[in-house]
């Protein structure tokens, strides 16, 4: 119970930590934003406090959700710094303001990611707008990138997830039934490689589609600060899932084909 009340904990403050560093929000949406991390944290709490998995994949094989929620956690926490800098401005806001903008710099070049978001920015903003969308979409690229690169590391160098045991296929993958459809090791290795797939297209697939929503309806307005910080830290956290997903099902794949080629080597060893 304490390990989930802490989880749920870290969870409300996640989500209320823009408002709460952020002094200009408005009182409606600090209610919504209580609201919000209320619910993150009744459902993380009620998840984590029960013995049998309900919605959160790889529940009992760590570090698989700790990476993702310090990646976003760290570009939240970053991003929402660099914004109270804009009022407030102290040593490490600065500081954290210019490596991202030397970072978005470096980023923004023709067709990447970072370039496609900046180019969502409407005419009426100004160049320090563009700027700050610089920064911060160069920022939250780089976080994801670097969740990514040490997750790879712990699934090769570390042997995730079986280091610490046997993995249970149930708990950790509740929402996945292996008894519907081809085999187990087919449907695996498809959704792993869809899953990389997507989270490669998505940092480009999004600001397209907000380009085009823009025509249709209003779009959100990327200068305000918290829309600025939970913009980009989606945008580059759930591409950065999905490719972790992606990789994560990949490497339950060929454990599980492990297993069977053992199995099978067995078989035939005692049937000799």
């Amino acid at each position: 119970m304490m390990h989930a009340g802490a989880r749920a904990f870290l969870i409300a403050l996640l989500v209320t930590m823009p408002g709460l560093f952020l002094s200009d929000h408005l009182a409606d949406a600090a209610q919504i934003v209580s609201l919000v991390a209320l619910v993150a944290a009744l459902l993380t709490f009620v998840e984590y406090v029960g013995d049998y998995p309900s919605i959160i994949e790889f529940r009992d094989a760590p570090p698989f959700n700790r990476i993702r929620f310090v990646a976003l956690f760290v570009t939240v926490l970053t991003l929402t710094l660099i914004g109270r800098g804009e009022a407030h401005p102290t040593a490490l806001s600065l500081l954290l303001e210019w490596i991202g903008a030397n970072v978005g710099d470096m980023l923004d070049f023709p067709y990447s990611p970072v370039r496609l978001m900046v180019l969502v920015a409407s005419e009426e903003m100004t160049p320090h707008h563009l700027d700050m969308i610089r920064t911060s979409a160069g920022l939250s690229y780089l976080v994801s990138l670097v969740a990514i690169s040490f997750f790879i590391v712990v699934v090769r160098v570390l042997d995730w997830p079986i280091r610490r045991g046997a993995f249970n296929f149930w708990v950790n993958l509740p929402l996945f039934d292996p008894t519907v459809g081809k085999d187990v090791l087919y449907r695996l290795k498809r959704d792993g490689h869809v899953n990389v797939a997507l989270g490669f297209l998505l940092p480009f697939l999004i600001p397209a589609i907000m380009t085009m929503a823009s025509e249709i309806v209003d779009p959100i307005s990327l200068t305000d600060p918290q829309t600025l910080i939970w913009t980009m830290s989606a945008w580059a956290f759930l591409p950065a899932s999905l490719i972790m997903r992606g990789i994560a099902l990949s490497r339950i794949a060929e454990l599980i084909q492990e297993k069977r080629r053992r199995v099978y080597a067995q078989a035939e060893l005692h049937a000799a």
